[in-house]
């Protein structure tokens, strides 16, 4: 097994290999002045079962080609087997044509991928589960769930009996499900509208809210417009303590605003990108999750007991 480090979240494939117990293969991957990506591997992989870390995280455009030269590195250096470890997968949310004359992105990315020469992919918590089958090779989807959930159970709510999960969208059900049953909870739903890419407006609460404690539960937040605008008409509906958990932390500094002046008391989220980190924020690392998907991948075994909470 060789582990190969991008340039995007050097930390966590640091993290992950040390509880592999294989040290990263020494790359260089860096750019030339005028931006292109140069990957050099200084080690030899020939025959080897390769695994890429890189999320595809802003700067996406950057991080997704520096992915797709690093693969064709590591196949023309006759490596047996490659796969794309995506903790963040960029270009999820375009998932489907919902204007006229719009892209599938995501499904580009997939097609990108695959030409460039992945033989698998590995990625946790997809926008839009169904970007699986825009690939034609397999896709191992983890789930950030039983990482976060263990760390709330032990260190957020400590009365379940007066908490709820709150999916902030209609999107996110699926996931709020999965949340509010390994926390024995009940759940309750937002319906939010989006004015614009930065700016969404909460309409309206299905479910009771009222003196419990909330759990906003998430893919992904980026400008943490979604989380604020829950969070609002939440209190409104006489909501007690306000919690978020999210997949990706992909925060900008907007988010990171937004979140210091709203009713979140604090954000749960996971390293699977370098930017999840703020006032509000705290950070549980998945690479004892992804380093046992890539030792099972790599041993020819399973990898759905690791969706056990």
């Amino acid at each position: 097994m060789k582990i190969i480090s991008g340039t995007a979240h050097k930390q966590l494939a640091e993290k992950i290999s040390s509880h592999i117990g294989i040290p990263l293969t020494d790359v260089a991957v860096n750019s030339f002045p005028d931006g292109e990506s140069f990957v050099k591997i200084n080690e030899n992989i020939r025959g080897s079962d390769v695994f890429l870390i890189q999320p595809t995280c802003p700067p996406t455009n950057n991080n997704f080609m520096e992915l797709c030269v690093m693969i064709d590195a590591a196949k023309r250096a006759s490596a047996g087997r490659i796969t794309a470890v995506m903790p963040f997968f960029g270009y999820a949310r375009q998932d489907r044509k919902d204007q006229p004359r719009v892209p599938i992105t995501a499904k580009l990315v997939a097609n990108l991928l695959t030409a460039a020469g992945v033989n698998r992919v590995l990625t946790m918590d997809l926008h839009a589960a169904q970007i699986q089958g825009f690939f034609d090779i397999p896709v191992d989807h983890l789930y950030a769930t039983p990482v976060l959930v263990r760390h709330l159970r032990e260190h957020y709510v400590r009365n379940m009996e007066n908490l709820v999960v709150v999916c902030p969208d209609i999107g996110g059900v699926k996931m709020a499900k999965a949340y509010s049953s390994a926390l024995g909870v009940q759940m309750a739903i937002v319906a939010k509208h989006r004015v614009s890419a930065t700016e969404v407006e909460a309409s309206a609460v299905i479910g009771n809210v009222e003196g419990r404690d909330v759990l906003l539960v998430d893919d992904m937040t980026e400008t943490a417009g979604t989380l604020c605008a829950a969070a609002r008409i939440l209190k409104e509906h006489g909501a007690n303590r306000i919690f978020a958990g999210v997949s990706h932390g992909v925060l900008s500094d907007l988010a990171r605003e937004r979140l210091s002046h709203s009713d979140i008391e604090r954000v749960l989220t996971s390293d699977s990108v370098p930017m999840a980190q703020g006032p509000k924020v705290d950070v549980v690392s998945i690479a004892g999750l992804m380093g046992d998907a890539i030792r099972r991948i790599h041993a020819g075994e399973s990898v759905s007991s690791l969706f056990r909470i």
